[in-house]
Order: C-alpha cells, then structure tokens, then sequence
C-alpha cells in the first residue's frame, strides 16, 4: 500500500516478510519473528503458534531499539490477526520506549471494501487522498470488469480454498469474496470472517471441482512442497478436482493472504484457473502450479 501510494522513498522500516515490491528489500527490519518457520512443517506451525498464543506469548519481536533510532512520524500495523504479524499488545510494549510518539495507523480489513478503507486511511494520514481514491477506482474497475463476465456463467464451479493443508483451515477475511468475483463457489469459506479448522469430511461431502492450495504466508516453492500432504487424506483421489485434473498450488503470500493491492491480481488469477477459455494471467509464471496426481508418491 505505502508503495502504490508513491511512498517508497519514506518508508524507512519493514518487517521480515516485507519483500514486495523489490525496491523494499533491504530497508531496516524491525520486526522478526521467534519461531524457526523455514524448518518447521505445518503441524509444527500450528501447534507452536496454538502454544505460545494459549500461554500469552508473542510470535514476533520488534527491535525497540532500532524502531527508536529510525524516528518515524507514523507507524503502520494491524489488528487483525495475532498470527500474521504483531498486533495491539507487541507495539503498545515498543512505544513506551520511544521518545518521539508517532501517528497509529491501524488495519483491520476483513473484506475488499476494508482492504480500500485501509488504503484510504493510510492515503488520509499521508495527505494522499486523491492518489488513494485512484489506486481504489483502479481496482474496483478490474473487479468489476471479471465480474461482469462471470454474472453471464451458466454454472459456478464448486471450489475450496485450502488455507492450511495440516491441519486443514478453510479459507476467510477476502478470499472468498475473490472466489466469488472469480466465479467460483466456496460454501466452506468464512466471507469476512476468521478462517477455521474444519474435518477432513467436510470437504469430501463438498466434493469441489477446484481445490485451491492457498497457505497463508507461503510462496509458491514452500506451498508445492506442501502438496504431497494431501495424499495422505483418506478419499483424496476420489475428489472431483483431483479427477478432474483441477489442483492448484497458487502464490498465497503475493496474491491472497496480504491485504494489499495485489488481491486484484489474485482473483484474476482465479477467474483464468476457473475460466481459462475466458479469462488469461498475464501474471508471473511462477502464480500457480497445477498440482499433477503423479507428483503424489501415494494416494488413496
């Protein structure tokens, strides 16, 4: 956002998973995280991160020091999820030791149209209001233009968005608002909500004819590696996507599980997985990779 704002050149601290765009990367990093997550696998994950947050514990460290010597005039940060980055509890902690107290901006989108009001208060609070208003209309146009050809689709394919394989999460918040624009049907997606833990037979019963690798805070190299866990799913072959040949590995990090500008890219990447007669990605190859069966070493 600070970005398509044309704030680069003032943005004077990131945190360890700001890498978009290019020209972010190596800014000062004053947020890390206290988990080893490149050497844990996705039960590891969950069950450190379901530990540390049951016993009050933080999954991030913010460099108080550093943050005090960078002086920023305003501080942007959410409080939307304890998970996917510092929330309320960490930064009130590093304000107490800065001397210059700065403008909050918090984020707490659970939709597209919190995404745009996010991008507005930041446009506000920068006296960018105009450019704000047109990165929001930019967007908006390009929905609209996907959904104004999906309206005229005679059939919307069944869909699941699988925002974490082990255990398995459904997707929330924005995600299947964008499966929706997309074209798609997700009845097992939580719109403008939290994303859940769900059984295994939930989304047999769902049997979608798209299945959507989509792990939050993976790129595409950590979500393939990934995949082969979904072989070990009792009924695993007999879903309709995996007979019809329509598993995907997408790039959850760049275009779904940011609240940024780049979901629009994201649900234009759904509409070609859906409709690719339609709809064309003129995105990076690299987006999505179809999950082929004989990648598996075994299924049932």
């Amino acid at each position: 956002m600070v970005c398509a704002l044309g704030l680069t050149d003032q943005l004077v601290g990131i945190t360890h998973e700001c890498d978009y765009p290019p020209e972010v990367q190596g800014k000062p990093i004053i947020v890390t995280s206290v988990l080893p997550l490149e050497t844990m696998t996705q039960r590891e994950i969950d069950e450190a991160v379901t530990a540390r947050l049951r016993n009050g514990q933080s999954l991030y460290q913010v460099d108080e020091r550093l943050l005090n010597d960078l002086q920023p005039d305003i501080i942007i940060t959410q409080d939307l999820c304890q998970v996917c980055a510092p929330s309320g509890n960490e930064l009130s902690q590093a304000l107490k030791v800065l001397s210059k107290k700065p403008e909050i901006v918090w984020m707490t989108p659970k939709s597209i149209s919190g995404i745009e009001d996010n991008i507005r208060a930041l446009g506000k609070a920068t006296g960018l209001d105009r450019r704000a208003e047109e990165v929001i209309a930019g967007g908006r146009a390009r929905l609209e233009s996907i959904a104004t050809q999906t309206r005229a689709m005679p059939v919307r394919p069944r869909v699941f968005c699988m925002e974490w394989l082990d255990p398995i999460y459904c997707s929330g918040h924005w995600v299947p608002e964008l499966v929706r624009i997309a074209g798609g049907l997700d009845e097992l997606g939580r719109e403008g909500s939290d994303s859940v833990r769900i059984p295994w037979d939930d989304v047999r019963k769902w049997d979608p004819e798209f299945l959507i690798v989509i792990p939050c805070g993976f790129h595409i190299d950590k979500v393939i590696e990934q995949t082969p866990k979904l072989c070990e799913y009792d009924g695993w072959a007999g879903l309709a996507a995996v007979r019809k040949s329509q598993v995907y590995a997408v790039d959850a990090n760049s275009y779904f599980a940011r609240p940024g500008p780049r979901v629009i890219d994201g649900a234009e990447l759904l509409a070609h997985l859906f409709y690719p007669d339609t709809f064309s990605w003129d995105g990076p190859s690299t987006a999505y990779k179809h999950v082929e069966l004989t990648q598996f070493s075994r299924f049932r």
